[in-house]
């Protein structure tokens, strides 16, 4: 996408319903540069009719018109910034929405494969950017060009000689903004890409602190907290030196261009073909023309953070779910809740996605049936392949290539607002938000009742822990639920499928990691959860899932053996190798 097709978009999807105000802040514009140009004109006859002919009427009608125009100057001004700031948090505001709405929409494999950091960055600080470019470019690039005209006006009017000497600054400042213009915008880029490795180090830092502190690892991580800031502080140094680059160069051009004025400005007096009232009001429009001149020659690089920024904001608000969808498709009519994979195969992309070389194959082949109703249990090496399989039913992911149905319906051509209302899944990753604990179990189902909530709990033993909490189901859990045990967590995870009395539950290593107590009342939990429902479980214990109807073995992505226990204790030695480790002594 080029510059002119991202300003276009800029411009079409986020502007234009904020014209009127924009143009209110451009009128606005024209009294600023209206008001400059007549504080440098009325100079002229301050000092013709004040100090030189010494008029006592005019001693008094001059000030107060300067007032008038530096009063008229600042109010127009405040309120065109204002206006401006408003219509670019406003834009701010929509870009943010969008981004977020689309990430919450997004595929899982868009959010696998870029760190939470980035993304914060690119909502922040990207953000932050594109507003920049609207909230001052818009407003600069006409304020100050019309201010520029009104001044450059009356300098010719008193002097077109001195007015030709003046405007040579304009060109040679154009041309230095340019150069700093390509290196800004490259410096600008590089700044960008390290606040998003900082804010990434950052979560992953906060997130981890308790592994940091039991391998004693803070001094190593102070060490790469400082590599991380040293480096963002280079490259923030970087940026705002080629910014602040402008001004030397301004100043020196400007010194320069009044020595040269003075000097020729001074022949002129001599030789009485300028007056000194006519040079001073010159020489004050042009010193008011420094301001916009700077203004607009630095502008571009303004513009090109924004434009750079832009080109990672839009991909993230035109990426679209790939997920099958269509308008033909049906609500998904539940009987038995017979599940079934035919011939599915599936793979993901480690790099680019376009590169069919880099695509991992993760499912070949699979063929399973899960009774309506009954249990179904996944057994396999880390790494088989068990929790994509569990991940595909309710369209976390797309298969490649076959089909799945329930109850004779391909969840391909239904609805996946109705696919999903009727699964639950709880994963030994159990997660939960920095809320309380009842709008934790409630995210189920808002329209809950507070009676079905603290049912819910109680069914999932969860209601043990939580009465004797002091703000009970009140109770702020913190980030994730840092603040409750791992079983405590898994039993709100439980309480909120069963809030959600879905016909499907998925079951993902529900059970690891617990004491034997704990492990026994989740245990309960779970079965009156999964009660005459379809329950896919994937579990290393094969303590909790020898009652299993069936029992398929995955082994590198394909299904090597199915059926019950005692069938597979017969015919898999990958499953007897399983249960002689863990079961028997």
């Amino acid at each position: 996408m080029t510059d002119f097709q991202i300003l276009k978009r800029l411009y079409k999807d986020y502007t234009k319903k904020h014209l009127k105000k924009i143009i209110l802040a451009l009128l606005l514009s024209v009294m600023v540069a209206g008001s400059t140009s007549s504080i440098a004109y009325l100079l002229d006859p301050a000092i013709k009719e004040i100090f030189i002919k010494k008029d006592q009427t005019m001693i008094l009608i001059i000030p107060i018109l300067i007032v008038i125009a530096f009063a008229t100057k600042g109010l127009s001004l405040y309120v065109a910034k204002t206006t401006m700031i408003g219509v670019s948090e406003e834009v701010r505001k929509d870009v943010q929405v969008q981004m977020l709405n689309n990430l919450i929409d997004a595929d899982t494999k868009l959010i696998d494969n870029k760190h939470t950091g980035k993304f914060i960055s690119n909502i922040t600080n990207d953000v932050a950017h594109l507003t920049n470019l609207i909230s001052t470019a818009i407003l600069n690039i006409f304020k100050d060009t019309l201010t520029l005209i009104g001044l450059l006006s009356v300098m010719f009017f008193q002097n077109w000689e001195l007015s030709l000497i003046a405007i040579i600054m304009i060109p040679l400042a154009s041309f230095a903004a340019r150069s700093l213009g390509k290196r800004i915008t490259k410096v600008s880029f590089e700044q960008m890409e390290w606040a998003g490795v900082l804010s990434s180090y950052l979560i992953d830092m906060f997130k981890n602190h308790k592994l940091i502190k039991i391998f004693q690892k803070e001094i190593y991580e102070k060490n790469r907290a400082e590599i991380f800031l040293d480096k963002v502080k280079e490259k923030g140094k970087k940026m705002a030196i080629v910014f602040v680059r402008a001004s030397p160069i301004m100043e020196i051009m400007t010194g320069i261009i009044i020595a040269i004025l003075i000097y020729y400005s001074g022949k002129l007096v001599m030789n009485d073909e300028i007056e000194i009232s006519n040079f001073f009001s010159f020489l004050a429009a042009m010193m008011l023309a420094y301001q916009p001149v700077r203004s607009l020659a630095t502008l571009n690089i303004v513009i090109n953070q924004g434009l750079t920024s832009s080109k990672r904001i839009l991909p993230i608000i035109d990426e679209k779910s790939k997920l099958k969808s269509s308008k033909d498709d049906k609500e998904l009519k539940l009987k038995n809740g017979d599940i079934e994979f035919k011939n599915i195969e599936f793979s993901y992309n480690s790099d680019n996605e376009n590169d069919e070389a880099k695509k991992i194959v993760t499912l070949k082949n699979i063929n399973l049936k899960m009774m309506g109703g009954k249990m179904t249990s996944l057994v396999g090496q880390s790494g088989s392949g068990k929790s994509t399989i569990l991940n595909l039913i309710p369209r976390i992911y797309d298969a490649d290539l076959g089909d799945i149905t329930i109850d004779s319906q391909s969840i391909y051509k239904t609805k996946l607002k109705s696919l999903r209302n009727n699964i639950s899944f709880v994963s030994q990753d159990t997660n939960l938000f920095d809320d309380t604990i009842k709008n934790n179990i409630a995210y189920a189902d808002m329209d809950a009742t507070d009676e079905e909530i603290y049912n819910a709990a109680k069914l999932s033993y969860a209601s043990e822990f939580i009465d004797k909490l002091e703000n009970k189901y009140d109770t702020k859990i913190g980030e994730n639920g840092i603040r409750l045990s791992g079983g405590e967590k898994q039993r709100l995870s439980i309480a909120r499928a069963i809030l959600k009395k879905s016909k499907i539950i998925l079951l993902d290593e529900a059970t690891s990691s617990l004491d034997a107590e704990t492990e026994d009342k989740i245990q309960k939990a779970i079965s009156f959860l999964t009660k005459d429902r379809t329950t896919i479980v994937i579990a290393h214990r094969l303590s909790t899932i020898l009652n299993s109807n069936k029992i398929y073995v995955i082994d590198s992505g394909a299904v090597v053996a199915e059926g019950n226990h005692q069938e597979l204790m017969n015919t898999s030695s990958i499953y007897k190798n399983f249960y002689n480790k863990q079961i028997k002594v």
